[in-house]
Protein backbone atom coordinates (compact mmCIF):
# COMPACT_ATOMS: atom_id res chain seq x y z
CA UNK A 1 0.00 0.00 0.00
CA UNK A 2 0.75 3.82 -1.07
CA UNK A 3 -0.15 5.94 1.34
CA UNK A 4 -0.03 10.20 1.17
CA UNK A 5 -1.81 12.92 3.18
CA UNK A 6 -5.19 12.15 2.38
CA UNK A 7 -5.25 9.39 0.55
CA UNK A 8 -3.95 5.56 -0.68
CA UNK A 9 -2.81 3.46 -3.08
CA UNK A 10 -3.96 -0.19 -2.90
CA UNK A 11 -3.48 -3.27 -5.61
CA UNK A 12 -6.74 -3.69 -7.07
CA UNK A 13 -8.53 -6.70 -6.25
CA UNK A 14 -11.23 -8.85 -7.95
CA UNK A 15 -14.10 -7.04 -5.67
CA UNK A 16 -13.12 -3.76 -7.17
CA UNK A 17 -14.67 -5.09 -10.99
CA UNK A 18 -18.00 -2.76 -9.61
CA UNK A 19 -16.78 -0.16 -8.94
CA UNK A 20 -14.45 0.04 -11.99
CA UNK A 21 -17.13 -0.80 -14.25
CA UNK A 22 -19.18 2.26 -12.80
CA UNK A 23 -16.34 4.26 -12.80
CA UNK A 24 -15.31 3.66 -16.06
CA UNK A 25 -18.54 3.72 -17.54
CA UNK A 26 -19.73 7.35 -16.06
CA UNK A 27 -19.89 9.93 -18.58
CA UNK A 28 -18.51 12.55 -16.33
CA UNK A 29 -15.27 10.54 -16.74
CA UNK A 30 -15.12 8.64 -19.16
CA UNK A 31 -14.84 11.03 -22.18
CA UNK A 32 -10.92 10.79 -22.33
CA UNK A 33 -10.60 7.26 -21.30
CA UNK A 34 -10.08 4.24 -23.93
CA UNK A 35 -13.08 2.38 -24.62
CA UNK A 36 -13.42 -1.09 -22.44
CA UNK A 37 -16.16 -3.36 -21.71
CA UNK A 38 -18.36 -2.28 -18.58
CA UNK A 39 -19.59 -5.37 -17.65
CA UNK A 40 -18.87 -6.30 -14.01
CA UNK A 41 -18.54 -10.14 -15.20
CA UNK A 42 -16.09 -8.73 -18.00
CA UNK A 43 -13.98 -6.30 -15.36
CA UNK A 44 -13.67 -9.45 -13.58
CA UNK A 45 -12.00 -11.43 -16.04
CA UNK A 46 -10.04 -8.82 -16.60
CA UNK A 47 -8.64 -8.13 -13.18
CA UNK A 48 -8.17 -11.88 -13.05
CA UNK A 49 -5.85 -11.78 -16.29
CA UNK A 50 -4.33 -8.69 -14.98
CA UNK A 51 -3.56 -10.28 -11.65
CA UNK A 52 -0.78 -12.65 -13.69
CA UNK A 53 0.59 -9.44 -15.18
CA UNK A 54 1.22 -7.96 -11.77
CA UNK A 55 2.65 -11.15 -10.52
CA UNK A 56 5.12 -11.14 -13.84
CA UNK A 57 5.29 -6.74 -12.58
CA UNK A 58 4.58 -6.42 -16.20
CA UNK A 59 1.55 -4.03 -14.82
CA UNK A 60 0.36 -2.47 -11.72
CA UNK A 61 -3.54 -1.55 -11.50
CA UNK A 62 -4.19 0.63 -8.11
CA UNK A 63 -7.60 1.55 -6.52
CA UNK A 64 -7.08 5.25 -5.10
CA UNK A 65 -8.80 5.41 -1.62
CA UNK A 66 -9.32 8.12 0.97
CA UNK A 67 -7.54 6.89 3.88
CA UNK A 68 -10.65 5.84 5.41
CA UNK A 69 -11.27 2.93 2.57
CA UNK A 70 -13.45 5.25 0.24
CA UNK A 71 -12.58 4.27 -3.15
CA UNK A 72 -12.48 7.60 -5.11
CA UNK A 73 -10.36 6.13 -8.30
CA UNK A 74 -8.17 4.03 -10.12
CA UNK A 75 -4.52 4.54 -11.77
CA UNK A 76 -2.20 2.23 -13.80
CA UNK A 77 1.29 1.45 -14.69
CA UNK A 78 2.39 0.22 -17.51
CA UNK A 79 4.47 -0.66 -20.85
CA UNK A 80 7.45 -1.12 -18.99
CA UNK A 81 10.73 -0.66 -21.62
CA UNK A 82 13.94 1.37 -21.52
CA UNK A 83 14.31 2.26 -17.75
CA UNK A 84 11.13 4.31 -18.62
CA UNK A 85 7.14 3.29 -17.17
CA UNK A 86 4.17 4.66 -18.47
CA UNK A 87 1.17 5.27 -16.66
CA UNK A 88 -2.73 6.20 -17.21
CA UNK A 89 -6.15 4.88 -16.95
CA UNK A 90 -6.52 8.00 -14.08
CA UNK A 91 -9.92 8.28 -13.03
CA UNK A 92 -10.85 10.23 -9.71
CA UNK A 93 -14.11 10.51 -9.00
CA UNK A 94 -16.52 12.98 -6.55
CA UNK A 95 -15.64 11.53 -3.77
CA UNK A 96 -11.49 12.00 -3.56
CA UNK A 97 -9.71 14.43 -1.86
CA UNK A 98 -9.13 18.40 -2.26
CA UNK A 99 -5.69 17.25 -3.29
CA UNK A 100 -6.33 13.59 -4.44
CA UNK A 101 -5.05 14.23 -7.94
CA UNK A 102 -1.42 15.64 -6.48
CA UNK A 103 -1.28 12.86 -4.18
CA UNK A 104 -1.83 10.14 -6.21
CA UNK A 105 0.24 11.38 -9.07
CA UNK A 106 3.08 11.83 -6.51
CA UNK A 107 2.44 8.15 -5.19
CA UNK A 108 2.78 6.80 -8.80
CA UNK A 109 6.23 8.29 -9.68
CA UNK A 110 7.31 7.80 -5.96
CA UNK A 111 6.47 3.84 -7.08
CA UNK A 112 7.60 3.97 -10.46
CA UNK A 113 11.28 5.44 -9.63
CA UNK A 114 11.97 4.35 -6.23
CA UNK A 115 10.07 0.93 -5.84
CA UNK A 116 10.67 -0.30 -9.35
CA UNK A 117 13.74 1.65 -10.28
CA UNK A 118 12.75 3.37 -13.62
CA UNK A 119 14.43 6.59 -14.72
CA UNK A 120 11.85 8.26 -16.49
CA UNK A 121 7.80 7.87 -17.39
CA UNK A 122 6.54 8.29 -20.49
CA UNK A 123 2.75 9.04 -20.87
CA UNK A 124 -0.06 9.94 -23.13
CA UNK A 125 -3.22 12.58 -22.99
CA UNK A 126 -6.01 13.43 -25.21
CA UNK A 127 -5.11 16.48 -26.32
CA UNK A 128 -8.58 17.83 -25.87
CA UNK A 129 -8.08 17.35 -22.71
CA UNK A 130 -6.80 20.62 -21.44
CA UNK A 131 -6.72 20.19 -17.50
CA UNK A 132 -4.92 17.45 -17.53
CA UNK A 133 -1.94 18.23 -19.83
CA UNK A 134 -1.63 21.55 -18.05
CA UNK A 135 -1.52 19.52 -14.99
CA UNK A 136 0.95 17.73 -16.14
CA UNK A 137 3.34 20.53 -17.64
CA UNK A 138 2.83 21.92 -14.21
CA UNK A 139 4.27 18.93 -12.56
CA UNK A 140 7.16 19.22 -14.97
CA UNK A 141 6.40 16.86 -17.72
CA UNK A 142 7.52 17.74 -21.14
CA UNK A 143 5.83 17.04 -24.89
CA UNK A 144 8.09 15.54 -26.99
CA UNK A 145 5.72 14.15 -29.41
CA UNK A 146 1.84 13.68 -30.82
CA UNK A 147 -0.24 11.47 -32.41
CA UNK A 148 -3.52 12.75 -34.24
CA UNK A 149 -5.38 11.98 -30.82
CA UNK A 150 -2.78 12.53 -27.76
CA UNK A 151 0.24 14.48 -26.78
CA UNK A 152 2.97 12.51 -25.72
CA UNK A 153 4.69 13.35 -22.74
CA UNK A 154 8.22 12.28 -20.79
CA UNK A 155 8.83 13.36 -17.40
CA UNK A 156 12.25 12.68 -15.08
CA UNK A 157 12.49 12.12 -11.07
CA UNK A 158 14.39 15.92 -10.96
CA UNK A 159 10.71 17.52 -12.60
CA UNK A 160 9.10 15.44 -9.95
CA UNK A 161 11.39 16.48 -6.96
CA UNK A 162 10.89 20.01 -8.09
CA UNK A 163 6.99 19.31 -7.66
CA UNK A 164 7.67 17.57 -4.60
CA UNK A 165 9.42 20.95 -2.46
CA UNK A 166 6.40 23.14 -3.98
CA UNK A 167 3.58 20.61 -2.47
CA UNK A 168 5.79 20.13 0.44
CA UNK A 169 3.86 24.10 1.99
CA UNK A 170 0.21 22.35 1.05
CA UNK A 171 0.64 18.75 2.32
CA UNK A 172 1.99 20.97 5.75
CA UNK A 173 -0.97 22.59 6.54
CA UNK A 174 -3.00 19.07 5.98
Amino acid sequence: MLVSKTIQLRLVQEDDAEFISELRSNKKYNKHLSKSDTNVDAQKLWIREYKEKEELKEQFYFIIERLDGTRCGTVRLYDFREGSFCWGSWILNQDKTRYASIESALLVYEFGFKELGCAKSHFDVRKENYAVCSFHEKFGAKQVGETELDNLYVIYPEDVNKMIIKCKKIFEKL
